[in-house]
């Protein structure tokens, strides 16, 4: 994807965005729980591994996410995220790959926007 030139403003909304990740994240997942409860098949299979990517971004430990992705309980993920609303699940931060910013953030030395 080519490097874009955003707007002071677009670059203000995609920054509260990752700011905000994790409270997005975290209701992700209590929307999947619902959908999870309410669907079979393939709709589920699929619901499951959506779950798994966003616990995967979020931090949550692997071992965590094998167990809930093994057992495949609703219930077991409304209760990780109950304790993700509460707080009590230490996240860790996801690695960033070398080189990778988020979309809108400067790059290191990149100059002062000619906008006015």
């Amino acid at each position: 994807m080519p490097d874009r030139d955003y707007s002071k403003y677009q670059r203000k909304v995609i920054q509260r965005y990752y700011d905000n990740r994790d409270a997005i994240d975290t209701q992700r997942l209590s929307e999947q729980v619902t959908t999870l409860y309410l669907s079979s098949g393939k709709k589920a299979e699929k619901t499951w591994e959506s779950v798994g990517k966003t616990l995967e971004r979020m931090g949550v430990k692997s071992s965590r996410i094998t167990h809930i992705l093994t057992t495949k309980d609703p219930a077991i993920l409304a209760e990780l995220v109950k304790d993700l609303e509460a707080g009590k699940v230490e996240l860790k931060p996801p690695e960033k790959k070398p080189g990778e910013n988020n979309p809108g953030e400067k790059k290191p030395g990149e100059g002062k926007s000619t906008e006015g």
